[in-house]
This record gives structure tokens, C-alpha cells and sequence, in this order.
């Protein structure tokens, strides 16, 4: 049998598919929250077709999973208002409250979250094609995250419980909240990696608009009421709809105090430049990575081999954490390339239910043809696709493909390509691979292979001020979850972590006053009397 129909045949009829994990129904929504009210939507909606084709009489058909609300600006607004008057200049109920109990209220929605756990699942794997293992894996490390954010939380208030005292003057040091969050998630974690940075917001005492990725929208829809019963009214609103028609005119208002995004450095900076006081602005953000790998002579092939597969194609190469570049020293260029392309051909690929898989469909209706095209580039540029049957696209699925000798001629060499493709660059020197890391736009890792202790500290030392993490013998990622994880140039801007990213939607605020005996007795009386929640002794276990 031909590969290509190899491939064609991952994809089943509907009656194929596995009962238990077929979406009950379609998932139409016509609901979206907004001012602590779930507001019916009647006007258009937005289609979402799963990467996962079936088999019909008219061939292969990506499948119909739901709807959901395009909303226009006039929601948007609307939602806008609603943030804006519930943390009202800081005097709202939320940014007012004790840490304690906004602690309480995101302890009371993982309860309802973990209630939706089933359908949720289901749909990360339907609307982006992830397996269904990793499905899971992205929930409960969700959870595990909420965890370790109202843990870290206690932390610090732990510490903000006493009074510091200094040249004669008492004060009471603690983090406050920013205003309105604009948070806006990537497809690729649609609920991790939204919620790292959504989670964190909130329970900071911020108020919230969030905007669901494009892919991975409908996934949110299950822990809408969790929201709207968990919280009061106002602090967490969701906006649909195209972002290029209600984005820009809330940011011209100028009522966004926080802008956070993961996605596109390039629509993160149109962004910016649209509010009208950008001083006022706080960013958070996770844009465009060109991870590289750098192999050296003297580096464990086997090992290196290993993390490079499992860093380039990670659900299918699309993280901002994933190899994009391998550079190998040309003495193990070939016996590098050939390990990589047998190893790439031992990946189980099918639909994302099948135990074991390993390479699934792409969600992005466009990808297949632009990866076509940076093979094609690659090949016009003296690369050759070294492994068997590597490129082959059967509709929304691409199969993985090792390029090599990959130069800078080629768009591989300095675009991202978010997908399958690995690109494969020879080197003599490791000043090449230094070189590249410095000319590039981007900077977020690195990953070092190397025996070589010398070697290694040569490569660590001027790569640490191009890349915020330089890994040692092992692919790039972004956890632990306790572990900073940022970048340089256009690669990110703030940092965030379970501690960081508590530290990012805060600021620090402190009450003071002369040490006198009149200032004394306030204080105290302040203290015993519990009317201040935020000077206040209260130490929360």
C-alpha cells in the first residue's frame, strides 16, 4: 500500500468512531458572560471544524463540532464597562477583598472546573487535535497550576502579614492589583497556558475580559458558569467575535491596565501602539520562539537524537517551547540526520484517540499548504528531505519531514514554522550557531548538547544574555511551573512562573507612618478591629 493512503486511511467513518470519545452532540453556543449575567447570543456565529476529518461519500470533510457568538464591538464595549465598574479605581468588591477570600472563591471554582473535566477533554482533543492523552495531561496540569498559584499566593501574604519598621517610620508592605486584564490564550495550550496567566490575574484582585483562542473556543464554554458562580459580578467577562474588529477599540479606550498574549509579537506590538497612554500599560506576553538546538562533536548521539524528536515534534512541533533549528557539527551531521529520520519513522501517527499517537492533524486550515511551501523553498535552496516519505499531507495532516542541509538562504533558517518540520543546519565552528542566536529576532531558548564540560561552559556563559534558559543535554520546555519562564528580544515580554506571574498582575503598595505614640494606637486599632483587609495581621494557613 502507498504511504498516502496509508495516511488517508487514519481517518474513519463517523460510525468509527470510538464511542467513548464522540462528542455527545454539537456544541452551539449562543451564551457568553458578561457583567456576571450569561447574555443570549442571536446574531452570527463562527463555525469550528475539527482537525480530525471523517470519511463521507464526498471524501474526507473536517468535522462539524459547534458554534460559537461573533460578537461586535458593542458587546465588547459592553464587557468592558463591566470590568471597568467592577473593580471601579480600585474600590470595587473584588480588588477590595482579602486575599483569604478571593482565595476561597478560586478554591470553590477548580471544585466546579473539575465538574467538567469529561466534556472539556474531549474537546482540547476535537477542536485542536491534541491526543487525548495529552488532553488530559492539559487539564489536570491546569489544575495542579490553580493549586500552586493560591499556595504561592499564601506565601507571600504569609510574609506580607508584618509590619516592617525603618529610621523611625512603621509600614505595612503588600501586593495590590493593576485594573482591567485583556488576556488573550494561544491554540496550542488553549486552557494551560490561557489560564497561567488568567488564574494569576484574577486572584490578584484584577478584573477580567477574556478572549478565547480562535482554536480552542469552544472548550471554554463548559466553565462559563464556574466563572459567573464563583466570582462576583463583572470580574470575569468574555469577549468573541474577529479580534481585529473589537481588540483595537478597547485598547484606544485606554481602560486596559494590563495587556497579556500569547501569540504573534508582531500583533502584540500594533496592539500596544493603539493604547493611548502606553506608560500606563502593563505586558505580559509570550510571543514568536526559534528555539534552537546546538549538537556538538563530543554529544551523546543517541541522547541527542532522543530530545531532539521529542523537542521538535511535541504535538506536532506546535509549542513556543519546541526545536525549531538543529545545528550539528558537520563531523555527525550525517549519522545525526540518519538517526533522527529513522527515529521520526518509528512515531505512531493517527487520530488523536488511538493509544500511543504521536503525530496527529494540524488545526490550522492554512498550515499544510505554508509547510509545503517551506519545503519546497528548502529544496529550490540545495535541501533534501531525508527521511522516507517525509512532507506527505493528506488533508489536515502532514507527516514529518527532516530537511537537510538546511542554510540561510531558506525561510526554515529564520521563520517559524509552528509544525512538523525539522531543519537541519551543519556547522564547523560554534561560533555559526553562536551567531545565529545573536542576528536572531528571537530569544527564548536553547538547548546544548555536549559532553564537553569546557565545552559546555564556553557555549553557557555567552548564550545566557541571548536566551533566557539554556538547557543541558535535553530538549526546551517551559516547567517546571516554578521555574521562571520568559525570553529576550521578540520572544516575550514580562516573566511568569507560579511565583512571577502573581508578582506581573501586581504591584507593590505599602501603608506608612511615623513611629509616634498617636500613629501606634491607629494602627492597632486598625488591626484589631479587622476593617482594613489590607492592614492587616491575619495570617492565612
Amino acid at each position: 500500500m502507498e504511504f498516502k493512503e496509508q495516511l488517508k486511511n487514519i481517518f474513519v467513518t463517523e460510525e468509527e468512531i470510538p464511542a467513548e470519545y464522540r462528542l455527545a452532540e454539537e456544541i452551539n453556543q449562543r451564551l457568553y458572560l458578561s457583567n456576571g449575567e450569561m447574555k443570549q447570543w442571536n446574531g452570527d456565529v463562527h463555525e469550528v471544524y475539527s482537525p480530525v476529518c471523517v470519511k463521507t461519500p464526498n471524501g474526507l470533510q473536517r468535522k462539524l463540532i459547534g458554534t460559537y457568538p461573533v460578537c461586535t464591538e458593542k458587546e465588547a464595549y459592553e464587557a468592558l464597562d463591566a470590568a471597568v465598574a467592577a473593580y471601579d479605581n480600585g474600590r470595587g468588591q473584588w480588588p477590595t477583598m482579602s486575599v483569604a477570600d478571593r482565595i476561597q472563591c478560586v478554591e470553590k471554582f477548580i471544585s466546579k472546573m473539575m465538574e467538567q473535566k469529561s466534556i472539556v477533554v474531549k474537546l482540547i482533543m476535537w477542536e485542536i487535535g491534541k491526543s487525548y492523552a495529552d488532553s488530559v495531561k492539559e487539564f489536570d496540569r491546569t489544575v495542579e497550576y490553580i493549586y500552586a498559584t493560591i499556595d504561592a499566593l499564601k506565601d507571600v501574604d504569609r510574609d506580607s502579614s508584618r509590619f516592617t519598621i525603618e529610621q523611625g517610620i512603621v509600614a505595612q508592605i503588600r501586593r495590590s492589583p493593576l485594573g482591567v486584564v485583556l488576556c488573550m490564550g494561544p491554540f496550542n495550550y488553549p486552557l494551560n497556558e490561557t489560564f497561567t496567566t488568567l488564574i494569576p490575574a484574577i486572584i490578584m484582585g484584577n478584573t477580567l475580559l477574556f478572549k478565547p483562542p480562535k482554536h480552542g473556543t469552544l472548550l471554554h464554554y463548559p466553565l462559563l458558569n464556574a466563572f459567573k458562580e464563583c466570582f462576583p459580578k463583572g470580574v470575569v467577562n468574555t469577549i468573541y467575535g474577529r479580534g481585529n474588529t473589537i481588540v483595537p477599540g478597547l485598547m484606544k479606550s485606554g481602560k486596559i491596565n494590563v495587556l497579556t498574549l500569547i501569540g504573534s509579537s508582531r500583533v502584540a506590538n500594533e496592539l500596544k501602539k493603539l493604547h493611548p497612554k502606553v506608560n500606563r500599560l502593563r505586558a505580559i506576553l509570550g510571543l514568536d520562539a526559534k528555539n534552537a538546538a546546538i549538537i556538538t562533536k563530543d554529544a551523546d548521539l543517541k541522547l541527542a537524537v532522543q530530545e531532539t524528536v521529542l523537542g521538535s515534534l511535541s504535538f506536532n512541533g506546535q509549542r513556543c517551547t519546541a526545536l525549531k533549528i538543529v545545528f550539528v557539527h558537520k563531523r555527525i551531521a550525517d549519522a545525526f540526520v540518519k538517526e533522527l529520520s529513522a527515529a521520526v519513522s518509528k512515531l505512531k501517527f493517527g487520530m488523536p484517540w488511538e493509544a500511543g499517537v504521536a503525530l496527529t492533524p494540524l488545526p490550522e486550515p492554512q498550515k499544510p499548504a505554508y509547510l509545503q511551501e517551506c519545503i519546497r523553498d528548502a529544496e529550490q535552496h540545495g535541501a533534501k528531505v531525508m527521511n522516507e516519505n517525509g512532507g506527505a499531507t493528506i488533508e489536515s495532516f502532514v507527516y514529518p519531514a527532516v530537511l537537510y542541509p538546511v542554510n540561510k538562504e531558506m525561510k526554515l533558517y529564520r521563520e517559524e514554522q509552528f509544525g512538523p518540520l525539522i531543519p537541519v543546519v551543519p556547522f564547523d565552528s560554534l561560533e555559526e550557531p553562536i551567531e545565529y542566536l545573536i542576528e536572531s529576532t528571537h530569544g527564548q531558548q536553547v538547548s546544548l548538547f555536549s559532553n564537553d564540560s569546557k565545552e559546555l561552559a564556553s557555549l553557557i556563559d555567552p548564550l545566557v544574555n541571548q536566551v533566557s534558559r539554556v538547557n543541558i543535554n535535553c530538549q526546551c520546555q517551559r516547567g517546571p511551573d516554578s521555574f521562571p519562564f520568559t525570553g529576550r528580544k521578540d520572544s516575550a515580554e514580562g516573566t511568569l512562573s507560579v511565583f512571577d506571574a502573581l508578582r506581573a498582575f501586581s504591584i507593590r503598595s505599602l501603608v506608612a507612618a511615623k513611629l509616634t505614640e498617636s500613629n501606634k494606637h491607629l494602627v492597632n486599632e486598625i488591626v484589631e478591629t479587622h476593617e482594613s483587609n489590607f492592614l492587616s495581621t491575619k495570617y492565612i494557613f
